[in-house]
């Protein structure tokens, strides 16, 4: 069975749950043509991504067969400039429109949907920080795609930790810089579908301060660009070998050298030692379209699921004279249900979270995109962890679903789990999301906001409680009980950091589950004659998924933990 984009299920999520200013019409017809790309040219490819992979050489990395046509198909039709600015040659559209194509496309082909997601992100840093002269020279072409872009922070010695980075820039006199070092996990830092490469580098200056305070970012081309925007000679860097990998094989995973014949020629974006600050402009939107590949692989999994439970007959089973389709076993029935409720939660959340970003950047008043800005950066770090966990959970049902046939790679099922495993580590671990979530994003303004996000939705349960029943509607309420309770809990001040990071990743999980169960009953309340699996979706997740929440709370809740026995069981006593 081939993916297809669930157009329906996409447009309502975003016109009834996310962004009800838009107009289904409006909007249907480039989600339907986002689909259509993804099934018919970008789906092919996936199997033989995996199976060829990219492979690397001396002279450079070649991407697996029909990567580079149909990439050149996906800039050619604009889908790179969807929802990039206007006045460098982008459509200028809703960022959750581009959340739509981030999701067809990353459920068609992961590994090849990350080269337009770190190109898309690298504009967006050199839009809101570059100086002019640089934005003039390459945003254009990065914006349409024609050159690609990358994000270079990782070195051998500095994963998560970015104070231990070492590679080094020093002023060239004329303007420019000198980049040296090794960085290492640069995702398509090397490939053949594009005529140029953008490097984005952390690097330090020679009198940095010590720690993540003494990095400046640094734009260094694969080719240098003359003042017309054409190519001149190869700069001094060069991709040294890629990953050998679990999954995503035909995304081109590098080692980067920048200098080793006198440095990589390098221009400094924003100001001196505020490099990660610009970065995180590339990452926190990298951070949306890392939750959306979980939405993504949730999608394509539950599809594939649904297809061979309905196919596979074993058994027998009530309303069935012979072998019942393995979809009518009441506990298979349960965990298709369940991978479909958590799908559309999933998305629910992310494309919420895409809004929140388009109020904050186009919002009608600066009060407006205050408050834009407050939820995107409350929801990102759960679309990311959330998001992504989901991903690999519902990834792997699916291969439960399958049974011995999924654990074989013949059905393809397995390379789904292989693929999606990477999301809960790149762009920031899940434990770093978790981190950010409790220690900065839910006292930012002293929890107003993530207490506005829980009136919302008790308002959303209540809407549809008369659509769902009491009883699914209680649980949920008990469910966004837990999610105030433990809220509370990680906001008090008695507790220590150290107590809150131990329970920052169970604190997550609990907010994603809460919320996503609310927007699946504003979903359930808003829909319409024909729409009624959206009141069995809320149904499902209150009965089968809210009651983890009380569990999840009582871990948050509850008299001091002692920290020694995590330490002794770690192996650090």
């Amino acid at each position: 069975m081939s993916y297809r984009a669930p157009t329906e299920d996409i447009v309502f999520t975003l016109t009834r749950i996310a962004a009800p200013h838009l107009d289904p019409e409006d909007i249907r017809a480039i989600v339907e043509e986002a689909g259509r790309f993804a099934r018919d040219k970008v789906a092919p490819l996936d199997r033989v991504s995996d199976l060829v992979g990219a492979t690397w050489r001396e002279t450079g990395v070649t991407t697996p067969p029909g990567f580079r046509d149909i990439y050149r198909d996906w800039r050619e039709a604009g889908w790179n400039a969807l929802a990039q600015p206007e006045n460098f040659g982008g459509s200028g559209l809703p960022t959750v429109l581009g959340a739509v194509s981030t999701e067809t496309l990353a459920s068609a082909c992961m590994a090849f949907a990350t080269l337009p997601t770190i190109t898309r992100g690298a504009a967006d840093a050199l839009h809101t920080h570059a100086s002019d002269e640089l934005k003039a020279l390459y945003l254009p072409k990065l914006v349409s795609g024609q050159w690609t872009g990358t994000m270079n922070l990782t070195e051998p010695q500095a994963g998560s930790d970015l104070a231990l980075l070492r590679a080094r820039a020093v002023p060239a006199g004329d303007g420019s810089w000198r980049l040296t070092g090794q960085k290492i996990f640069i995702t398509f830092g090397e490939h053949d579908m594009a005529e140029n490469i953008v490097h984005l580098v952390l690097a330090r200056l020679p009198d940095a301060p010590p720690g993540i305070k003494g990095l400046s970012l640094f734009l260094a081309p694969k080719f240098l660009v003359d003042a017309d925007g054409n190519l001149g000679e190869r700069n001094d860097l060069r991709c040294a070998g890629i990953e050998h990998k679990l999954g995503i094989k035909g995304s081109p995973t590098c080692t980067m050298i920048f200098g080793e014949n006198g440095g990589a020629k390098a221009w400094l974006v924003g100001r001196e030692n505020e490099g990660l600050a610009c970065m995180f402009t590339m990452m926190n939107k990298a951070r949306l379209d890392t939750g959306i590949q979980g939405v993504s692989m949730a999608e394509k999994a539950t599809q594939r699921a649904l297809a061979y439970a309905l196919e596979r007959r074993q058994g027998r089973a009530a309303g069935f004279d012979s072998p019942a389709p393995i979809a009518a076993h009441p506990d298979m029935g349960r965990m298709l249900a369940r991978m479909r409720a958590l799908t559309a939660a999933t998305r629910a959340i992310a494309y919420c979270a895409a809004a929140a970003i388009d109020q904050a950047e186009r919002g009608d008043d600066a009060e407006a995109r205050r408050q834009g800005e407050l939820r995107a950066g409350l929801l990102t770090p759960v679309v990311k962890a959330f998001s992504t966990d989901i991903g690999c959970e519902v990834a792997s049902l699916c291969v439960q679903v399958h049974g011995g046939m999924g654990f074989v790679e013949e059905t393809g099922v397995a390379q789904f789990y292989r693929d999606i495993r990477i999301a809960p580590i790149y762009e920031g671990t899940n434990a770093i999301q978790a981190t950010d979530l409790v220690m900065r994003k839910i006292g930012r303004d002293q929890g107003e906001d993530l207490r506005k996000l829980i009136a919302e939705s008790r308002a959303d349960v209540a809407a549809a409680e008369t659509r769902i029943g009491a009883a699914a509607a209680g649980r949920l309420r008990d469910a966004l009980a837990a999610w105030e309770q433990a809220s509370a809990a990680a906001l008090a001040a008695d507790l220590s950091d150290t107590e809150k990071l131990l329970v920052a990743s169970t604190y997550l999980r609990l907010f994603g589950l809460a919320l996503g169960g609310a927007l699946l009953c504003r979903g359930a309340a808003a829909a319409g004659a024909g729409e009624d699996h959206w009141v069995g979706l809320a149904r499902v997740f209150a009965d089968d998924i809210a009651p983890e929440c009380q569990s999840l709370a009582a871990q948050i809740v509850q008299p001091k933990r002692d920290i020694e026995d995590y330490r002794v069981l770690a192996g650090l006593r």
